[in-house]
């Protein structure tokens, strides 16, 4: 079966998922946020698709980002299983475990991000973690939690110590690891963690310099509070994803097929 004839036969929903997705991969791919062939993304597919099952797509284990497409992506339920038996690659279980649990455990976790960038993992390992001194950091005031370094995470019996450190939070700081958001929405995900990206750039950046400007209290709460692009009534993501999809678009569109 061709490509083309495998998306067709897809619920639309799943073939929406499918695409917007795999352009995420090539969005981070672009910006540089790619780490060989390990990471992940996943989205949970909608009860349309799954009738209430929790399933959810993610990356072929082997594959750069730049060669992820709608259908090579991987659909597997919440103990790792392939869910489309034809497709050739093999789960990651480091990618599955983590997922999955916050998949299964909270509600609102319809996109998971993580990685390893550079500047992400050096703030992941400092012991003061983020610093509340920067445009950035300052939109991110409450929204960060932090979990300790437990090693490669592809033991189920972590799951339930990350998931209390997270909480309520959207933001995960894995000590000596790396980033990790979730979200609703795969574009609101998105501007999540390219914010919480931008916080630890600025601030590897800074530490050059000397002591930096703390930013009060009072005006990073202010500053959370009117961070627009979180916000539903401007798009919660939505407008920055579209631009960014656009970008990848002019470069290679072969993620869609």
């Amino acid at each position: 079966m061709s490509e083309t004839m495998y998306l067709d036969a897809l619920h639309p929903d799943e073939r929406r998922a499918r695409v917007e997705l795999a352009a995420c991969y090539r969005i981070f791919a672009m910006l540089g946020w790619a780490e060989m062939i390990y990471n992940h993304i996943t989205v949970r597919l909608p009860d349309s698709v799954t009738g209430g099952e929790k399933q959810f797509l993610i990356n072929p284990f082997g594959l750069h980002y730049s060669e992820v497409t709608a259908s090579n992506l991987l659909k597997i339920d919440l103990a790792g299983n392939k869910l489309d038996p034809a497709n050739p690659w093999p789960v990651n279980p480091a990618g599955f475990t983590v997922h999955a649990a916050i998949h299964a455990h909270v509600p609102g976790a319809h996109c998971i991000m993580h990685t390893h960038t550079t500047n992400g993992l050096a703030v992941a390992c400092s012991q003061s973690g983020l610093a509340q001194n920067n445009f950035y950091s300052a939109q991110l005031d409450g929204m960060v939690a932090y979990h300790a370094f437990e090693g490669i995470t592809v033991h189920a019996e972590e799951a339930p110590r990350l998931l209390a450190n997270m909480g309520n939070k959207p933001l995960l700081i894995l000590r000596n690891h790396g980033l990790l958001v979730h979200a609703p929405t795969l574009p609101l995900a998105f501007v999540r963690l390219w914010t919480l990206q931008r916080a630890c750039d600025v601030q590897v950046a800074q530490a050059a310099l000397g002591p930096a400007i703390a930013v009060p209290q009072a005006v990073a709460a202010k500053t959370t509070l009117d961070a627009l692009q979180f916000d539903a009534q401007f798009g919660a993501g939505q407008d920055v994803f579209d631009a960014m999809t656009r970008l990848v678009d002019k470069l290679d569109a072969s993620y869609k097929n």
